[in-house]
């Protein structure tokens, strides 16, 4: 699922269909998704599977996990993806289950995990190859609240009801998105909140600009999709940041 991918360099997060959600993969986010060609020091097996779905999502893959796990947890990304600042704006308790969607090489997953000790956090992804390093990685870094989950499919099939559904650099690559998290609130206890973070028109990184989702074409998507913005922080460089309440049947 390695929905993270759009991040830093984000010639990555290939979840097209992401998420436990959207059949897509995971932020979590540090590929850099540009037009251009591969770096030349690109593995064969990263050298495709670019390409525009009818669903309207921008469909790339993101095998070889360690290969990106230099991107997506590279410190370079730490200076725009502020980290620490996302995860105070969102006040997790010790005791939050969260899912983590399109959560790659587990930039965000893990430092959740470590956030909510007595918690779980649902690691999710498309791609096989991101779940078997999150598994690895969560067991070197002794996280057994950490949980690899492969997504299939556009059904948001989480184990339980989460306090948070993270979303980081992979809404563009989520198709028939409206579907998506409509099934996704009943992922989501009634008080559980849905926060997306992408690129902007301008940034850097990110993916080709005609995939770019704006802020107000995904809150416009969300709300046809049963949520209600309720913030929206601002102090991140290179994405926008939607937190989203689903609304009351």
């Amino acid at each position: 699922m390695a929905i993270e991918r759009c991040s830093g360099n984000e010639t990555a997060r290939g979840f097209a269909t992401l998420v436990i959600l959207c059949a897509f993969g995971a932020a979590s986010a540090v590929a850099q998704e540009s037009a251009a060609p591969p770096p030349a020091d690109m593995p064969s097996h990263h050298m495709h599977h670019h390409m525009e779905g009818g669903d309207g999502a921008y469909h790339h893959r993101f095998e070889g996990a360690e290969h990106w796990a230099k991107e997506f947890d590279s410190a370079e990304r730490d200076a725009w993806q502020k980290p620490k600042e996302v995860l105070e704006a969102l006040r997790i308790d010790q005791g939050a289950i969260v899912a983590d969607i399109g959560a790659g090489t587990g930039y965000f997953a893990t430092r959740i995990a470590r956030l909510a000790p007595q918690g779980r956090v649902y690691a999710v992804d498309v791609e096989p190859d991101m779940t078997r390093y999150l598994g690895e990685r969560a067991k070197r870094e002794g996280l057994t609240n950490v949980i690899p989950l492969l997504a299939q499919g556009d059904n948001a099939a989480l184990p339980e009801p989460v306090d948070l559904a993270l979303v980081v650099d992979t809404f563009h690559h989520i198709g028939d998105r409206v579907a998506y998290f409509a099934r996704l609130k009943s992922s989501l206890k009634d008080d559980g909140r849905l926060v997306i973070i992408d690129f902007k028109a301008d940034s850097p990184n990110g993916p080709p600009p005609q995939y770019r989702i704006p802020p107000e074409q995904a809150v416009q998507e969300l709300a046809a999709a049963g949520y209600t913005l309720a913030e929206q922080p601002s102090f991140l460089p290179r994405q926008y940041m939607l937190i989203f309440r689903k609304n009351a049947p």
